[in-house]
C-alpha cells in the first residue's frame, strides 16, 4: 500500500490535464451525463405532472426514488465493479439508462404510460447511476499521472457545478420550448452521447486483480474488505466523517433554503434563481483553479483548511434580512460552494492515491453508501429542527455543523501531512 505519511511535493513541472485527449473525453462524459440527468430532474417531474396528472406527494416519491438505490446498492456496487470491465460497464449503463429515459416518451406518445412506470424507470436508472458513478470514480487514475490527480478532480468537479448550474435551467427552458416529452428524449440522447464519448478514450482497459495467488473472496467478504480498508485507514476515516458530517448538515439547510429566502427574506422568483446560480458558478470556478490552489496551500491540507476558511463568511446566512441582506445568504452559499468543491478535489485525490487499485471501487462504493446514506436523513433533521425552533434557528444549526465537520481532520493524522503522498510521480 501506498505511504499515507510521506509529506513530499511532486518536483517536475506538471502538464495541463487539458492536454490529454483521454481526459478531455472523460470530462465531456462526466458533463454531458450530468447535465442530462440534471435535465431529467426537472423534466420527468413535469413530464409526470402536466400527462399524467402527479400529485405533489407521487412527485415526492419520484426524487425518493432517485437517490434510494445510492443507499440500498453502493455496497454491491462496488464489488461488481471491482470485478468487470469498468469501461465497458459504464457505457452499458449509459445505453441501458438512454432506454430507459426514452421509453418514458415513447409510452406517452402511444398512451400508454403510468406513473408505475415513472417509478420502475427512476428507480432502475437511479441504480445504474450507482453502477456508473462507482466505476466512474476508479478512472481518472489510470488516465492522467499521480502528480496530475488533484487538477483533474478539480476539473471533473468543475463539470459537475457547470451541470447543476445548466441543467435544471435548460430543463426548464426546454420543457416550455418543445415540451416535456421531447425534453425526456433530450435526456435520453445525452447519455449517449456519453457513452460515445468513453467509447473513444484509449487507454488500456482497467479490470484490476489482486496480486498474488489468493483466491477470489465471496461477495460479502468483498464488500467487508472495502468497507474495511476505509474504517481502518487513519486518513480516509475522517474524511469519510467529515465527508458525511458536511452531506448532513448542508441537505438540512438545503431542504430549507428556498422557504427562507421567500417567506423570510422576501426574494423573487427570479432572485431566489440568481442566488443559487451564483452558488453554482463559485463552485465552477473553484473547479477551474483547485488544482493551483491545492499546489499552493498543500494537495492534501487543503481538505480542512478550505472548510475551515469557509465558515466566517457562512455565519451571516441565518442573521439575513430582506433587501440588500440577501446578499449575505448569496455570499454565504456561493462560498459553502467553493469550499466543497476544494475538499471534495483533495478528499477524491487522496482516496485514489491511497487505495490499492483492485480495491478502489469498493472503497468508493464505501464511501458513497455512508456518505450519500446521511442525505435523506440530513433534509428530515432539518425540517425537524426548523418546526419545533423556527427556520433561522435550523439554518444557524447546519451552518455551524459544517463549520464543525474538519475537526475530524484537524484530530487525523492529515493535519500534519501537506500534499498527497505520490508514489509514482511520472507515471
Amino acid at each position: 500500500m501506498k505511504s499515507t505519511a510521506t509529506d513530499n511535493a511532486p518536483k517536475q513541472h506538471t502538464v495541463s490535464v487539458w492536454r490529454n485527449q483521454n481526459f478531455l473525453l472523460l470530462w465531456g462524459s462526466q458533463t454531458v451525463n450530468e447535465t442530462g440527468a440534471r435535465i431529467s430532474g426537472v423534466a420527468i417531474p413535469l413530464l409526470a405532472t402536466s400527462q399524467l396528472g402527479a400529485s405533489t406527494f407521487e412527485v415526492s416519491a419520484i426524487t425518493a426514488l432517485t437517490w434510494l438505490p445510492f443507499l440500498v446498492f453502493s455496497l454491491p456496487a462496488g464489488v461488481v465493479v471491482d470485478r468487470l470491465p469498468r469501461r465497458r460497464l459504464m457505457i452499458f449503463c449509459d445505453l441501458a439508462r438512454m432506454a430507459l429515459i426514452a421509453s418514458l416518451p415513447i409510452g406517452a406518445l402511444f398512451g400508454a404510460a403510468t406513473l408505475t412506470q415513472v417509478y420502475v424507470v427512476v428507480t432502475a436508472t437511479g441504480i445504474l447511476t450507482v453502477f456508473f458513478n462507482v466505476a466512474f470514480r476508479t478512472q481518472l487514475p489510470g488516465i492522467v499521472e499521480d502528480t496530475q490527480l488533484v487538477e483533474g478532480n478539480g476539473h471533473l468537479s468543475m463539470g459537475q457545478s457547470v451541470a447543476k448550474l445548466v441543467g435544471p435551467a435548460a430543463g426548464g427552458v426546454l420543457a416550455g420550448a418543445i415540451g416535456a416529452l421531447r425534453t425526456v428524449l433530450a435526456n435520453g440522447a445525452a447519455f449517449l452521447v456519453s457513452a460515445c464519448l468513453l467509447g473513444l478514450i484509449r487507454t488500456p482497459e482497467q479490470h484490476p486483480t489482486a496480486t498474488g495467488a489468493a483466491p477470489r473472496p465471496t461477495f460479502t467478504a468483498a464488500v467487508r474488505e472495502g468497507l474495511g480498508f476505509v474504517v481502518r485507514h487513519p486518513v480516509l476515516r475522517p474524511l469519510l466523517a467529515c465527508s458525511s458530517a458536511i452531506n448532513f448538515f448542508f441537505m438540512a439547510m438545503t431542504g430549507l433554503q428556498v422557504v427562507y429566502l421567500v417567506d423570510d427574506l422576501e426574494a423573487s422568483p427570479s432572485m431566489v434563481g440568481v442566488v443559487f446560480s451564483l452558488g453554482m458558478a463559485g463552485g465552477a470556478v473553484a473547479g477551474i483553479f483547485a488544482g493551483r490552489i491545492a499546489r499552493r496551500i498543500g494537495t492534501a491540507r487543503i481538505a480542512w483548511v478550505s472548510l475551515l476558511a469557509a465558515g466566517p463568511l457562512c455565519l451571516p446566512i441565518p442573521f439575513a434580512r430582506p433587501g440588500w441582506g440577501i446578499s449575505l445568504f448569496a455570499i454565504g452559499l456561493t462560498v459553502i460552494s467553493i469550499s466543497q468543491v476544494l475538499y471534495n478535489t483533495a478528499e477524491t485525490s487522496y482516496r485514489q492515491q491511497v487505495c490499492p487499485p483492485e480495491l478502489l471501487a469498493r472503497t468508493n462504493a464505501s464511501v458513497l453508501w455512508v456518505a450519500f446514506g446521511v442525505i435523506p436523513f440530513g433534509a428530515l433533521f432539518g425540517g425537524a429542527v426548523a418546526s419545533a425552533f423556527g427556520i433561522r434557528t435550523a439554518l444557524t444549526v447546519c451552518v455551524l455543523g459544517m463549520w464543525a465537520s474538519p475537526l475530524f481532520l484537524l484530530f487525523s493524522p492529515l493535519r500534519t501531512i501537506r500534499n498527497i503522498p505520490i508514489e509514482n510521480p511520472g507515471k
